[in-house]
């Protein structure tokens, strides 16, 4: 297993929140540290290893506190999301969903909800499955037209 990490250590809080991750992953596992080069982290992983990629939305924040310019974020989500969807093995992407709350007050911010959201969309189109955890428990995401293939519609009289 390999567990690809993209916190960055900005204070002293957040470095301590990267301690106490680092302490609970099992032996054994594989840990790479790579706040911006996520396609370089995946494709250099062992092609045996299952991978956990946590998180894209500390990845998106980290592009975005650097001024990455929207466009090749997305263009470098797309090239990392089809590396993780040639592998074999499983890769699980582990992101958040921000998108479900108010319209954030700041420019920085509505940029930041806009590109997390457009880049869990690439994400999900490649993946086989993808899932929304709500309090622990995992809610299947299904393309809106399949979902209507499958409804039984009454017959009317």
């Amino acid at each position: 297993m390999t567990f690809v990490a993209t916190a960055e250590a900005g204070d002293a809080e957040m470095a301590e929140r990267i301690r106490a991750h680092r302490a609970e992953r099992p032996e054994g596992w594989v840990t790479l540290e790579e706040p911006y080069a996520l396609e370089d982290a995946l494709a250099g992983v062992d092609p045996e290893h299952a991978v956990i990629v946590d998180c894209l939305s500390l990845w998106v924040a980290n592009a975005v506190g650097r001024d990455d310019d929207p466009e090749s974020v997305l263009e470098a989500t797309t090239r990392a999301a089809a590396i993780a969807a040639s592998r074999p093995p499983l890769t699980v992407a582990v992101s958040n969903e921000i998108g479900l709350g108010i319209v954030p007050a700041t420019p920085l911010g509505r940029v930041y909800r806009d590109l997390l959201g457009s880049v869990n969309q690439v994400w999900v189109a490649t993946s086989a499955d993808a899932a929304l955890v709500v309090a622990g428990r995992a809610l299947p995401l299904v393309d809106a037209h399949v979902l209507a293939d499958r409804m039984i519609v009454p017959e009317t009289r």
